[in-house]
């Protein structure tokens, strides 16, 4: 993703846009995606009482044109490749999988659509010189823009709120740190809160994560041994808790916890790993990807 230019997008591995074969002439991606909405009409009664709106999926419309001067073949290749790309079997097939669709705004990183290709039509009354006008649809399923996956290893028992330096020497005087100088921390730059995987690794028993600012907490009535692993996939369409064999161990997870509910707000996030392991070398990754409602830049 780091490597596309400005107003360089790229479309399920296939790039579009500037400096590239296909021109984009108008995309409309930005706006609010669509909303479910729950107003009710009063009886007897003048106007609406609005209820809670929810989002759905965001609809990306690109008018388009494979442009390859002269060269019928090359353009009819690259279209077949954005159709593969962009639709495979792998995806088309199986309920829950997406494509990304990943836009490069000026002065904005890389930002990450997932959903699935609606509509890919061609006119082909110009193909002959190597001119092909598409009609592009992407449905987000999830409306969040999303940055670059970032990753990060907490060891057993490690609380991401900093500490104290030995020496100590009183009388002791505690001083504010930078929260984006905290060991640990979870950073989301981003202005909506996200979804993290959260993956135990083994040799450990009954491990429970906590997110400290919340209070919220994820158990496991488990036994893990060196080399195994539980992930617990809190992200929005998943929502899973899978070993390492891939199968489903979600009533492993203790009674009321909510995986639902598990999200990193913006902002910095701390979070406790803890388990029982006399060797100590179990471990917590996380994977989380910074989320925005919209084009805005980082907020940290």
């Amino acid at each position: 993703m780091t490597e596309l230019i400005d107003w360089q997008h790229d479309l399920a591995g296939v790039r579009i846009g500037a400096g590239t074969n296909v021109v984009i002439r108008d995309m409309v991606a930005a706006g609010l995606p669509e909303k479910r909405t729950n107003d009710v009409e009063p009886a007897g009664e003048d106007g609406l009482r609005p209820g809670a709106d929810q989002y759905g999926g965001r609809l990306v419309r690109i008018d388009c044109g494979i442009r390859c001067v002269g060269d019928a073949a090359a353009a009819l290749d690259l279209l077949a490749e954005l159709q593969e790309h962009a639709d495979p079997d792998g995806v088309r097939l199986l309920a829950g999988e997406t494509v990304e669709l990943t836009l490069k705004y000026p002065g904005r990183e890389p930002r990450t659509l997932r959903g699935r290709l609606r509509k890919c039509e061609e006119t082909q009354e110009d193909a002959v010189h190597g001119w092909i006008p598409l009609d592009i649809e992407f449905l987000a399923t999830d409306p969040l823009f999303y940055g670059e996956m970032e990753q990060r290893q907490i060891p057993l028992g490690a609380l991401s709120r900093g500490g104290f330096v030995a020496p100590v020497v009183a009388p002791v005087v505690t001083a504010a740190v930078p929260t984006d100088q905290l060991p640990k921390s979870v950073a989301n730059p981003g202005t909506a809160p996200t979804w993290p995987v959260l993956r135990v690794n083994g040799p450990c028993v009954n491990p429970v994560i906590t997110h400290m600012e919340s209070d919220r907490s994820l158990a496991l009535d488990v036994a893990l041994l060196a080399g195994q692993w539980i992930e617990i996939d809190t992200r929005p369409g998943w929502r899973t808790v899978l070993d390492d064999a891939g199968a489903s161990r979600a009533v492993l997870l203790r009674w009321g916890d909510r995986i639902d509910e598990f999200d990193l707000p913006p902002g910095i996030n701390h979070l406790k790993f803890e388990a029982t392991d006399p060797t100590n070398t179990a471990q917590l990754t996380v994977t989380w990807w910074p989320a925005w409602k919209t084009l805005k830049k980082e907020s940290l």
